[in-house]
C-alpha cells in the first residue's frame, strides 16, 4: 500500500533534504521515525531534493508499507511525538500503488524571504539584507525568467543534471506588510542551487550592480560564472507541490 506523507521542516540542523552517508538528513529522520513506528523497514522518496539548510513550509513524499495503515489522523499523531521538534508531519494520504511523489509532480513552488532590518526573531528564517533594493527593477528582470528554458547559468557545477531545461511558470517579488521582500517562483523543476543563484543575482539588480538588460545577459550566456553569489540558504522555503487529482484515485 502507497501513501503520500505531507511535511513541513526547518532545514537549519540537516544537510539537505537527501539521505547521507555520515551526516543528518530530513530523508532519513523520517526513514526512522516510520520504520519505528510502523514495525517495519520504511524508505520514503521525497519530492524532490533541499539543499543543506533550505526549508520546506510544505513538501511531500511516498512510502510503502506492507499493511494498509487503519487510522491515518492518529498515526500522524503518534508519528509527530517520534520525529524532532524540527520535523512535523501533516497528513497521510493513500495515493494510487504507482504515485510517485517526484515524478508524478507537476509544479513546485519556492519562496524566498527577504528581511530589510536587522532582528533577532526573524534571522534564522531571512536574509537579512539592509541596502536599499529597487523591487519594481527586480520584477522587471525575474519576467524574463518566464521566456528562457535553459537555465545553465544559475545550475550548480557537478550536478549531473540531464538537462538544465525548466520551464518557469512565475517568478515575482511582493513587499509584505511588515516590509519583507518575498520572492515566489513556480515551475516544473528546479536545478540544484538554482534558486538562490536567480535570488542573489536579482538582489544585485535591484541594488545597482546590474540592469535589467545585464541581468537578461547573464540568462542568455548560459554561464554560471557570470551570475551573483548564491543568497544564503535560510531564507529559502519549498512552499507548494501540486499533483494531478487522479494519483488521490486509490483502487478499491
Amino acid at each position: 500500500m502507497r501513501y503520500f506523507i505531507e511535511l513541513q521542516y526547518n532545514g537549519a540542523a540537516y544537510f539537505g533534504w537527501q539521505r547521507q552517508t555520515d551526516m543528518p538528513s530530513v530523508q532519513q529522520t523520517l526513514e526512522q521515525a516510520l520504520s519505528t513506528l510502523l514495525r517495519e523497514k520504511i524508505e520514503v522518496v521525497g519530492a524532490g531534493r533541499t539543499d543543506t539548510g533550505v526549508n520546506a513550509s510544505y513538501y511531500v513524499a511516498h512510502f510503502d508499507v506492507s499493511l494498509p495503515i487503519a487510522d491515518l489522523g492518529h498515526t500522524v499523531y503518534k508519528l509527530n511525538f517520534l520525529l524532532p521538534d524540527d520535523v512535523a508531519a501533516r497528513r497521510i494520504l493513500p495515493v494510487r500503488s504507482d504515485a510517485h511523489a517526484r515524478f508524478d509532480a507537476r509544479e513546485r513552488e519556492y519562496r524566498y524571504f527577504i528581511e530589510p532590518r536587522k532582528n533577532p526573531f526573524t534571522r534564522a528564517f531571512s536574509w537579512q539584507y539592509y541596502v536599499p533594493l529597487d523591487v519594481e527593477k527586480m520584477n522587471r528582470a525575474a519576467a524574463f525568467l518566464l521566456e528562457w528554458r535553459d537555465f545553465t547559468s544559475f545550475a550548480k557545477l557537478n550536478s549531473n543534471n540531464r538537462t538544465n531545461i525548466c520551464h518557469v511558470m512565475h517568478a515575482s517579488w511582493t513587499v509584505e506588510s511588515d516590509g519583507h521582500l518575498r520572492f515566489t517562483i513556480r515551475a516544473d523543476r528546479f536545478l540544484r542551487n538554482m534558486v538562490r543563484a536567480i535570488v542573489g543575482t536579482l538582489v544585485d539588480v535591484g541594488r545597482g550592480r546590474y540592469t535589467v538588460e545585464q541581468f537578461e545577459e547573464i540568462v542568455r550566456s548560459l554561464d554560471l560564472s557570470r551570475s551573483s553569489s548564491s543568497a544564503p540558504a535560510q531564507g529559502l522555503f519549498l512552499s507548494d507541490v501540486c499533483y494531478p487529482a487522479e494519483i488521490f484515485e486509490c483502487e478499491e
